[in-house]
Order: C-alpha cells, then sequence, then structure tokens
C-alpha cells in the first residue's frame, strides 16, 4: 500500500467522524503529520488537496485555539508561497484553508498580525485587474482571492469601509468574467458600511462621502453590526440614516451596478438585488423607483433565486415601488408558474409557498398566521385544484391552498369547491381501498388531515368520512396506524375532538360487527392497537370492548398457544381500561377478563402481569388506581410511591419489579483454553487404506458443500466475580447472559442461562457456541441480568469477551487411530486443491523465521500437536492442517533448512493470509520474519 492509499484511508476516517478518529491520536500530533506532508515536495497535488480539505471541514478540530489558528495559517501561507504557479488549483485550495483557519480560530476577529498580513497578500493579489501581471492562468486565483475577502468581509463587517474607492475603481477596471466576483466584493463592502454609519447617530455629508471615498487602510475596530441580513419581516426596526444628505454619487454607483447586473448569473444577481435592496431600505434619500427598470425582466424570469429576490423587494418596499398592476400581474405569474410541466417538483413547491405567503402591498393581517393573499380567488386558482395524477408533495401543497381559496371564498364558489375537494379525497380513499402503496397510503390520509382541519365544522362531509374509513377497515385491517394516527394528529391541533371520538368509535362498532372469519392472529393484532387507543376515550363506553376480548380468549385457541406479543396487546388494552373513568360500570366484566387470562394463558409472563392488574382492580380506587399505572412526563417508570396503598406504605413491589442496574461489573467470563468440535463424518472406523482414505475425501468434500457442515466452534469459560464486587453480589441466581455482535461475521449467539453463582464455590462452566460465517476474529459485548437474595433483579455489563484467530482452529474430522499415510494422502488432496483451486479464493505464500533445534520442537509440540497430519523430526518436516468453519482451510508444511525454518502455506481463502501471518509472528515471538507472497 502506497503512502497516497494510505493517507486516503485516514482522510476519509477522519473526515467520517473526527472524534472517533482522534480518540487513537491527538489533534496536535495528527495536524504536524498533515502540515509535514504538505511540505513534501514529492507528494502529488491531488494527495495534497485532500489533506487541505481537512481544515476547510473541520478547522476547529484540527486548530482549537487561536495561538494553533495562527501558527497554522503561517505553515499554510509558506505551503503556498513555495507551491508552483502551475499547481493552480492546489493553492486555490491553500488560499480557502488559510482564510478559513483565520476566521474560525478567531484570528480575524482579534486582528492579530497574521490576520493582517493575509488581508494584504489577498487585496494585492485582486489589483492584478484583467491579469496584466500574471497572466490568465492565475485567474482562479484572482476568483478565490475575491470569494476569501467577501467571506472575511461578511464574518467581520466593516472590514472593507475604508477601502470602497480602491474596490470601485478595481471593479470598473475589470473587464473579464470576474468582473462579477469584484462587483459581488463592492456590493457587500458598500453595504455593511452604511449600515455601520446608519447605526451612528448625527451623522454628516462629511462622513458619508468620505465612506464611500475611502482608501484606506482595513477597518479593524470592532463593531456590534450582526451578520443578519435585512429582516424579512419589516415589522423590525431598520436603521436609517438621517434625511437631508447627499447621495448623488450614491444614486450614481447604484443605477451603475444595477445596469451591470444582467451581466452577472443568476445567483449572483439576486445577491446583488437583496444587498441593494438593503441599501436603498437605510437610505431615505434614495428612491425604491431605481430598481423600476430592472421589474419588467424580472417579472419574467424563470430562475428561482431571481424570483425569491423579485418577493423581498416587494415585501420591502411594497406600493412604493410596485402598482396593483405590478401586483395582480406578479401573482398570476406565480400561478402559471406554479404548475408549468418542464419545472423540477422542488421549484413548483416554492412557486407555491410564494402564492401561499404573497407579501401584499396591504395585507389584512399581520400577526404572521397563515392566511390566504386577498388577490388570490378561487377563479385564479382554479387552475391549481388537485388530482390523483399529482405528485405527492405538489397535490398536498395545492390541496393546502385550495382549502384556504375555497375556506375564504363566496357561499356559492365554496360550496362548488369544498364539493370538488371531497371528491378529490374520496377518490385518494378508493385508490387507497385497492390496495396501493404506503407512499399512496401516507398521502391519502396526510390529504385527509388537511382537509379536516379546515372544514371539520361541516356537518354532513365529517360524517361521510367517518363512514368511508370504518368501511375501508372492515378489508384493510393494515391501515389501524394510520387511523390511529389521524385520530391523534386531528386531537392535537383542534379545540374540539369531536370527530376524532366518533371515529374511534366508529372503528369500535366495526371491529365488533367483523365476522369471526376475520379475527385472525394477523388481523386481531391490528384491531388490538385500534381498541387500545379506543380505550383512551372516557367518552367510549367499552363494555363491548371487554366481551369481544373475552369471547375471542374462550373461543379460540389463543390462550393454549400462548404467544407472548398478542397476550401482550390484550393486556395493553386492559391497562387502558383500568384508567377509564367508566370503569366502575365494566367492573365485574373486566375482572372476569383478567381473572380468565391469568388463570389460562400459556405464558408465565402474561399471566403475571394479569394477575397484578386484577390485584390493583380489586383493591384500589379509581383515583389511586389511576395514579398508580401514570408515567413520568419523561415517560419513565411507574411512580413508586403509589403502590403503598397495596403494601401499606411499602415499596417492595416497585422494587421488585424494577431491574436495576449495578455501577461496575459484578461477573467475568474466565477463558477455559480448550474447545470442542463435532462433525457428521466422525467414526470409530480408522481409515487404514489409501483407498479408504481417498473415499473418505470424496464424502468430506460432498458434505463440506452442505449448510451447516462442521460450522459450531464450542469455547469453554468459567462464569466467576468480577475481582471488585459488592458483597451484596456474592450469591446471584437465574442468570441471562446475553451477547452483542459487534460485526456480521457470525451468527447470533444464544442467551446462556446459570443457575446460579456463589463466590466461594466452584466456578459453573459454560460453553459458548459460535458459528461463524467469516472466520475472523472478534469481540462479543456480554451482559447479564440475575437476581440476588433479597429478590431484586439486577443488569450487568460484563467484560467483553474476544475470540482470537487461533482459537477458531479445528483438527481436521478425521476418525481416531487414522493411520498417518492416510491422513497424509487427506492432507495432499485439499494442498493440491487449494495451490491449484481458485485464483480469486485460493493463495499460497512462504513465511521464514530463525529458531534453534530445541526451540522448533517446543514450538511444534506447544501450538500445532493438535494439528499435526505428520511428524517428521528426522527429517525436520512437518505438515499441519487447520480446518477453520464454515469451509475454509490453512494447511502448513514447515521445514528446517539450514539458516532458517521455511513455513509454506496453502488456504482456499486468500482474505485468511494476514491473521495467518500475523498468528506465526505472534507464535514465533521475537525471531525476524519475512513473508513473501505468492
Amino acid at each position: 500500500m502506497t503512502i497516497a492509499d494510505t493517507w486516503d484511508q485516514r482522510i476519509s476516517a477522519f473526515l467520517l467522524s473526527p472524534s472517533q478518529f482522534l480518540a487513537t491520536t491527538t489533534s496536535e500530533s495528527f495536524l504536524a503529520e498533515v502540515l509535514h506532508e504538505l511540505r513534501n515536495d514529492k507528494a502529488n497535488d491531488q494527495l495534497k488537496i485532500l489533506l487541505v480539505s481537512m481544515l476547510l471541514e473541520h478547522p476547529t478540530i484540527l486548530c482549537p485555539s487561536s495561538t494553533v489558528g495562527e501558527e497554522t495559517a503561517l505553515e499554510l501561507l509558506s505551503v503556498f508561497s513555495h507551491t508552483p504557479q502551475k499547481s493552480i488549483i492546489l493553492k486555490c485550495n491553500v488560499m480557502l484553508a488559510i482564510t478559513n483557519v483565520i476566521i474560525c480560530t478567531s484570528c480575524l476577529a482579534t486582528h492579530t498580525k497574521m490576520a493582517e498580513d493575509w488581508l494584504d497578500l489577498l487585496f494585492q493579489t485582486i489589483q492584478d485587474t484583467n491579469d496584466y501581471r500574471c497572466g490568465v492562468s492565475q485567474q482562479p486565483l484572482r476568483a478565490t482571492a475575491c470569494d476569501c475577502l467577501r467571506e472575511m468581509e461578511t464574518c467581520n463587517p466593516g472590514l472593507l469601509s475604508q477601502k470602497l474607492e480602491a474596490l470601485y475603481l478595481l471593479k470598473q477596471q475589470e473587464t473579464t468574467v470576474l468582473h462579477q466576483s469584484y462587483c459581488m466584493l463592492y456590493t457587500l463592502g458598500l453595504k455593511n458600511a452604511i449600515k455601520i454609519l446608519a447605526n451612528q447617530k448625527d451623522v454628516t455629508d462629511l462622513e458619508f462621502k468620505s465612506i464611500l471615498g475611502g482608501n484606506e487602510g482595513f477597518a479593524w475596530k470592532t463593531n456590534q453590526l450582526g451578520l443578519t441580513s435585512l429582516p424579512i419581516n419589516m415589522m423590525v426596526q431598520v436603521p436609517h440614516l438621517p434625511p437631508g444628505l447627499d447621495c448623488k454619487e450614491l444614486k450614481s454607483i447604484m443605477s451603475s451596478l444595477l445596469e451591470e447586473s444582467y451581466l452577472l448569473t443568476p445567483i449572483s444577481q439576486s445577491a446583488l438585488l437583496r444587498e441593494l435592496v438593503e441599501v436603498v431600505a437605510m437610505v431615505p434619500g434614495l428612491s425604491p423607483t431605481l430598481f423600476k427598470s430592472q421589474l419588467l425582466r424580472l417579472f419574467g424570469t424563470a430562475d428561482v433565486s431571481l424570483m425569491h429576490a423579485t418577493l423581498f423587494m416587494k415585501d420591502t418596499f411594497t406600493d412604493s415601488l410596485f402598482t396593483g398592476e405590478d401586483e395582480n400581474f406578479l401573482l398570476k405569474r406565480l400561478v402559471s408558474t406554479a404548475q408549468h410541466p418542464l419545472l423540477r417538483i422542488p421549484e413548483k413547491l416554492f412557486y407555491m409557498e410564494c402564492i401561499l405567503h404573497f407579501p401584499e402591498n396591504r395585507p389584512i393581517s399581520s400577526c404572521g398566521e397563515e392566511s390566504l393573499p386577498v388577490l388570490v380567488t378561487p377563479r385564479l386558482a382554479a387552475s391549481l385544484h388537485p388530482t390523483v395524477f399529482n405528485d405527492s408533495a405538489t397535490m398536498l401543497c395545492r390541496l393546502n391552498l385550495l382549502c384556504l381559496v375555497h375556506l375564504e371564498a363566496d357561499e356559492g364558489e365554496a360550496d362548488k369547491g369544498i364539493d370538488y375537494l371531497f371528491d378529490h379525497i374520496m377518490a385518494l380513499l378508493k385508490i387507497v381501498d385497492n390496495d396501493s402503496s404506503r407512499e399512496v397510503v401516507v398521502t391519502s390520509f396526510r390529504a385527509l388531515f388537511i382537509f379536516l382541519m379546515h372544514f371539520n365544522g361541516i356537518e354532513q362531509l365529517p360524517e361521510k368520512l367517518i363512514e368511508r374509513l370504518c368501511d375501508m377497515y372492515s378489508r384493510h385491517s393494515r391501515l389501524a396506524p394510520n387511523l390511529i394516527g389521524l385520530a391523534d394528529r386531528i386531537q392535537e391541533h383542534l379545540d374540539d375532538p369531536v370527530w376524532s371520538v366518533k371515529l374511534l368509535r366508529g372503528l369500535q362498532k366495526c371491529i365488533m360487527e367483523m365476522p369471526p372469519l376475520q379475527l385472525t392472529i394477523h388481523n386481531l393484532s391490528w384491531h388490538l392497537k385500534v381498541l387500545r387507543r379506543v380505550a383512551k376515550e372516557g367518552q367510549i363506553t367499552q363494555k363491548n370492548t371487554i366481551y369481544l376480548l373475552l369471547n375471542v380468549l374462550i373461543n379460540s385457541n389463543l390462550c393454549e398457544r400462548g404467544n407472548w406479543q398478542v397476550g401482550n396487546a390484550v393486556l395493553a388494552v386492559c391497562r387502558n381500561l383500568l384508567e377509564h373513568p367508566s370503569i366502575d360500570q365494566t367492573f365485574i366484566e373486566l375482572a372476569d377478563l383478567l381473572q380468565y387470562i391469568s388463570v389460562h394463558y400459556d405464558d408465565t409472563d402474561i399471566k403475571d402481569h394479569a394477575r397484578f392488574y386484577y390485584t390493583l382492580l380489586t383493591n384500589l380506587s379509581w383515583e389511586k388506581l389511576t395514579g398508580v399505572l401514570v408515567k413520568g412526563l419523561n415517560g419513565g417508570r411507574t411512580k413508586e410511591r403509589s403502590h403503598s396503598a397495596i403494601m401499606a406504605e411499602s415499596e417492595g413491589i416497585a422494587s421488585n419489579l424494577t431491574v436495576h442496574k449495578t455501577n461496575r461489573h459484578v461477573l467475568q467470563l474466565i477463558k477455559v483454553h480448550e474447545k470442542a468440535f463435532q462433525s457428521s463424518l466422525e467414526s470409530s472406523e480408522p481409515l487404514e487404506t489409501m483407498e479408504e482414505a481417498r473415499n473418505w475425501m470424496e464424502v468430506y468434500q460432498g458434505q463440506f458443500q452442505t449448510p451447516g457442515f462442521g460450522s459450531e466452534v464450542i469455547l469453554r469459560y468459567n462464569l466467576t466475580h468480577a475481582k471488585e464486587s459488592d458483597p451484596l453480589f456474592n450469591e446471584v441466581f437465574t442468570i441471562c447472559l446475553h451477547f452483542e455482535l459487534r460485526d456480521s461475521n457470525y451468527a447470533k449467539v444464544n442467551d446462556i442461562h446459570v443457575p446460579c453463582v456463589f463466590k466461594d464455590r466452584k466456578p459453573p462452566a459454560v460453553k459458548v457456541k459460535l458459528k461463524p460465517f467469516q472466520p475472523y476474529p472478534t469481540t462479543l459485548r456480554l451482559s447479564a441480568i440475575f437476581t440476588t437474595r433479597d429478590g431484586r433483579s439486577w443488569h450487568s455489563q460484563l467484560p467483553d469477551v474476544s475470540v482470537s484467530f487461533p482459537e477458531i482452529f479445528l483438527p481436521l474430522p478425521l476418525p481416531p487411530n487414522t493411520p498417518c499415510e492416510c491422513k497424509e494422502q487427506v492432507f495432499d488432496s485439499i494442498w493440491e486443491a487449494a495451490a491449484s483451486g481458485n485464483p480469486d479464493k485460493s493463495a499460497t505464500s512462504l513465511f521464514c523465521f530463525k529458531t534453534g533445534d530445541e526451540s522448533l520442537t517446543t514450538l511444534i509440540e506447544t501450538h500445532f500437536q493438535g494439528y499435526l497430519i505428520t511428524d517428521q523430526p528426522i527429517e525436520r518436516s512437518w505438515k499441519v492442517l487447520f480446518f477453520l468453519p464454515p469451509m475454509c482451510h490453512v494447511l502448513l508444511k514447515i521445514t528446517q533448512a539450514e539458516d532458517a525454518v521455511q513455513v509454506s502455506i496453502a488456504t482456499d481463502n486468500w482474505e485468511l493470509l494476514p491473521f495467518v501471518n500475523s498468528y506465526l509472528q505472534n507464535i514465533t515471538d521475537h525471531c525476524s520474519a519475512t513473508v513473501k507472497d505468492g
């Protein structure tokens, strides 16, 4: 891997998660490496641009203080000055990085020497107008310098206020495409200078002219000018210069800028217009009619940014610039553009929002609430009626607009329009009824919500909607979440929740009247969700709900099946019924239901909860019952003090029902260095001949392809107490060990249950069964839930369990007492298959190390004894075979040469070679080793 590749990986890791990346190093050391590599003449420009990008994205992370920022900017300036002129893209990126660091680390705000020098350099760069000095090739550098100066002026308003004359001359002299950059830089400086002046008192003509004709140094004086532009809401006070100032020169400058504006790109034109609008708003001597000449082309624009600037202009100047005819024309223009077939959906939505929030000359409402402009009449908006062929966003936006239109229309037009919108809603529901996609379902219910928000007061239409929704639910119970969500949102946004209550009552009736064949397990889960929500409504009687639940449980096999999810859903309904205000009317029926569940349901957890609810119902008044069941505002656990009504101020029940969390490790798994493996090929009959060995190999290769063959590794551990544990946990019972995987290389590990662990007794053995998908090292996150002698339940995090690469090694499942010749035959067959197999998977390699004869013999006996196929100490050669589930092999031929030990490696999975190499390096300890892959 090359240095560039290494840096690519490190840069990607840093940009993905800086905090995670810096967890293994420090920002100072990493910044030093970055700057060192930037000074490296051998590094290519592309790598350096990537390095600079980190300072553009996260300057404050790499430069946490002003001092570090200034030092970094100096280093980057050195890189900038030593970068050759031909590397123009790199120079531009470094220029941006220096500016970014200076601004973000407060070097600009504190007026450091580096910031002043950098500003001088930027200004010198832009003074090369029309590329007279450096040539056309350096044009991008000047454009970047203009952008950097704009950014510094934006972050420190007024910085360029004493250089306006110089900037204006540069703008006038520039005739290349960079005229736009100079124009935008000057306009921003002009606006900020006037805003600073407008915040002062008693401004004279001399001060005003000195601003426009300033050609001095940079204005470093700290000012209180905010970074925000002119607010859209004109009720906010805007600073003004005093009237009577001589504005002839400023008016001439403004006219010149407006005349040149058509030369700019639409986005730059929009920004320019916004700046100039703010200038005119602050200078009483300037008339908004300056923009009159621009309105004709702005009204006809198809660009979103220019239209937005036009509306900003209209909101600022209203009838001072726009006549009633202009207003009417602009609104018609927005209506026609909002339905243009060539526009993208976001642009259409933008124009729809512009219509809805159109800045009128004489707005009726000024309180900021959503209200329709007076000029938007049913006739004007007729072409914007929603259809089922619109995309979801456009249709919902149109529906909301037309609802407002017809809500404020005359009675005759309103009735006609509302009927059309109602038919549209019914058409959407018909599409949903025909098994439409999830997107259509969600869109239809959102449209229904919008319609009801505007027309819930009409008598007939909401009733028809409830009938239609209940009819639809009878066929599509999967709509339960959508209907519940609709009822909840309507209740949240309407003062009168009558419609939601009627809908829920209708759904309850619909479920009651369903034939038994429709109450299947799948449909029942949806019905229980609806009934749980219905049980929250105090205005709806619940006796029918209880009768239905009891009837279903008695006349079906739900109790015998013991499905926990279904039982929990039934109990959720019962829980809401316990809080219902009319519980006195359903006391006997609810008690019968809970008692039946506690006796007949075949799930211990469901039985216990039903018994607990039955105890609460039969022992507490409704007020105390709701106090017990009420939850905290943050959705926390049930208030423990409420249980005092049952146990006479004792909090035993609450304590026992709560799972407490330990502050430190209580238990740990200690590894026992042995593992087990079972194969379907194991037999008591050894392989006695070469023919039997070949036959066994054929059977092995055939069964090796069978999913699940030889796939489990059983690791053995002892479950013991941690070194420092509270005496409270010296005796723990009914331990449930839960494993969580950190990667996807292994199948889910099942929970392991241990009866008890006593500190003064022998620790119990625990077998962890691993089923690898890929035989790589891994780490398992481990936690445990257990109880102590006082009956309390605890949750504790245990130290992680690491599974190393050697622990996955298994011996080949050959029958016992098989002769060495037959073992070697099997070894050679697998070696040949691995060495000459698929080059995309198979691979061979060579590992060498130095060691003495005795050390080599010890190493073989220690690490390879259980995996030896042939052992020939006299000939100084050994053959070792590791099987790695689910279907990988690693084969070693170990030979002692004169100067070193050679280990030839073959595997049918080349991705294992790095792990094999690391394993061999570890077991050969400090011996020198070299690797040669083939």
